[in-house]
């Protein structure tokens, strides 16, 4: 499909614009005095030196898209349309940047290419050109900027990663602290529940004794109660009696002091041996 566009000129005077497929001219009267490609035309921009709003220099390079859509006007509105929109762009984009600080002019390529291509766009109109886009191809700054750009976001990864240590060590403090904690309070649970096991079995220990103690001394008094009791209680008295002066006497070492009522001893001990013959006669 052919995508061009003649301008044609009868006399040295424009005549018309010769649409795509068959025309006819006249010889030597009418001529082809301009061709005009309607398809998308990139245009690199040079390469400039721009200023910015903090006084930096910044070398900026980036690349045109346009069409032409009014081939009368592209031939016969300029000399040179091409000329005529890389200079506006090159003007317009010098503007821009002068509106903003290194730091946007980064940040924002969107909205640098958004304003280059409305800057253009209103005054190409008159060449017959339609403006489509602009785009950045790189943005470079002096090579100390460069270096200082670069110690900053060193030092910016230093921090944040000194940060994350830092974050790092107190989350590992807190869970030492927590942890800690919590051994504690299980330590302290396991021996108050230990405590309370030993009290209530040494409380049971004790009331079984109590209980054992009780029912022995009830089954004396029963057995007392019976006919021979007393007699009984007394010749197990004085049989203990007897057995703790035996060994008493029997140890070397120890010296046995005898009581200076004799008789009392006497008369428990014959108590005692006649109980015992009484009972081995029965």
């Amino acid at each position: 499909m052919n995508r061009c566009s003649n301008c044609a000129e009868g006399l040295g005077k424009y005549h018309g614009s010769l649409s795509p497929g068959l025309n006819f001219l006249m010889p030597f009267i009418d001529k082809v005095a301009y061709k005009h490609s309607l398809k998308e035309i990139p245009l690199d921009v040079p390469s400039q030196i721009c200023i910015t709003r903090d006084n930096t220099q910044l070398q900026v390079d980036g690349i045109l898209y346009f069409q032409v859509t009014d081939p009368m006007r592209a031939s016969y509105g300029s000399s040179n349309y091409i000329v005529a929109v890389t200079q506006l762009a090159q003007t317009s984009l010098r503007s821009v940047i002068g509106k903003l600080e290194l730091d946007k002019t980064f940040e924002e390529r969107d909205i640098i290419n958004a304003q280059i291509v409305q800057a253009i766009d209103e005054a190409a109109l008159n060449w017959g050109v339609k403006v489509l886009r602009y785009e950045i191809k790189d943005l470079t700054p002096p090579k100390e900027i460069l270096h200082a750009m670069q110690a900053q976001i060193t030092a910016e990864r230093e921090k944040r990663a000194l940060i994350a240590a830092s974050e790092g060590r107190r989350q590992e403090q807190i869970n030492i602290a927590t942890g800690e904690r919590e051994a504690f309070i299980a330590r302290s649970e396991g021996e108050k529940q230990a405590a309370i096991n030993q009290a209530q079995g040494e409380a049971a220990a004790i009331t079984a004794v109590a209980d054992a103690t009780a029912q022995a001394i009830e089954r004396i008094a029963v057995a007392i109660q019976q006919p021979g009791g007393e007699q009984a209680v007394q010749l197990k008295v004085a049989e203990r009696a007897v057995d703790a002066y035996g060994k008493v006497a029997a140890d070397a070492t120890t010296t046995l002091i005898v009581p200076g009522n004799m008789t009392e001893v006497s008369a428990l001990i014959a108590s005692a041996m006649k109980m015992i013959g009484t009972s081995k006669a029965s």
